[in-house]
């Protein structure tokens, strides 16, 4: 049975959320159970008013909220027995095999890493997510905001990871391409630090195609899609915006008079089958990347469905034991990283005798 611990203080609404979302998720997945983390007696109350199956739950008392505008450092010193860091603890300990939390995300990044530190050979963990593409593919794209400046190696190391997890959660789905974001797909084109990042990627044993333009992460042809969390998290605000744009025109233009509105009832069936095809919920849960732990980041103002997609995404990583394929490839990778660039450095040093 997979045991999951669960931050109920967590995100903007906290417990008129996590509650509902996790009782749902469980009346779902009968072969699990859940460690819910919070203020007891507050807990204890929503679960019995949501009916809950007490008989998979434990409460786990954490005295303590890390407030959605907190100072990361702050409730990382001041902030030890916080329903989000509580939760984490159990992480660490063995207790639980992933936390999910609503809570402010630099605060639940910088207590994640406190906690259970990176992956050795992974310098700084990614904000990863999976957004739909073409032909109902996913692609796994990070950084989304962790990281705003990065160096060509961390690049690197986003896309070792990122390829791990997708190997791990789809191993019959054979080696995933890997592609770098960018404003072209020419090798010239880019920052310094792209263009470095594209030679590296280019010399490694991971399955590379090249640089990817925007449009390139909905096409399907892709598994993996990397870039610094300053265009990352820059790319997924946007998506956001379009799609919300894009509902709100359509909803607009059919109701412009009698005849469209007539339209609408005939086009009701695709439009319905359009607007739960890009829920915003059903995408809800970010994976921090690159941690000896699982941690997922729900969107602090979603409601209970799209936090019960954050709960099952943690479900299915924990389920998949993504942590220790992950752990084991990267160390795979980053040595045969390591072997090319010893390689390079011999060859040009040789070329420089001569």
């Amino acid at each position: 049975m997979i045991t999951l611990a669960v931050d109920a203080m967590g995100g903007d609404a906290g417990l008129a959320v996590t509650i509902p979302g996790a009782v749902a998720f469980l009346k779902q997945q009968a072969d699990v159970r859940l460690l819910m983390v919070g203020d007891e007696e507050q807990v204890r109350q929503a679960l019995q008013a949501a009916h809950a199956p007490m008989d998979r739950i434990d409460i786990i008392h954490a005295s303590q909220v890390v407030e959605m505008d907190e100072q990361p450092q702050l409730a990382l010193k001041n902030k030890k027995d916080s329903s989000m860091r509580v939760a984490i603890n159990q992480v660490k300990e063995g207790s639980a095999q992933a936390a999910v939390s609503a809570g402010n995300t630099g605060a639940l990044m910088a207590t994640a890493r406190f906690v259970l530190k990176t992956i050795p050979g992974i310098e700084r963990p990614a904000i990863a997510k999976f957004l739909p593409a073409h032909n109902n593919h996913m692609t796994l794209m990070l950084d989304l905001g962790a990281n705003v400046d990065c160096t060509a190696e961390q690049l690197v190391q986003f896309a070792v990871i990122g390829s791990e997890l997708v190997q791990a959660l789809h191993p019959s789905a054979g080696e995933p391409r890997v592609g770098l974001l960018n404003v072209g797909t020419e090798d010239i084109k880019g920052t310094d630090t792209v263009k470095q990042a594209f030679k590296l990627l280019n010399s490694s044993s991971l399955n590379f195609v090249g640089n990817v333009e925007g449009n390139g992460v909905f096409s399907g042809d892709v598994d993996v899609v990397v870039a610094d969390g300053f265009v990352g998290n820059i790319v997924l605000k946007t998506i956001e915006g379009a799609v919300k744009f894009m509902g709100g025109a359509i909803k607009q233009e059919f109701q412009a008079n009698l005849l469209t509105k007539l339209s609408a009832l005939v086009a009701m069936p695709a439009l319905k089958g359009f607007k739960s095809k890009f829920d915003p919920r059903k995408f809800n849960g970010a994976i921090f990347l690159g941690l000896r732990g699982v941690v997922i980041k729900s969107h602090g103002g979603t409601d209970a469905v799209g936090f019960t997609y954050a709960v099952e995404e943690a479900f299915y990583e924990a389920k998949a034991n993504s942590l220790a394929r992950i752990e084991a490839g990267v160390a795979k990778q980053l040595a045969v990283l390591a072997e090319k660039k010893l390689e390079a450095e011999q060859a040009s040093m040789a070329n420089n005798i001569e």
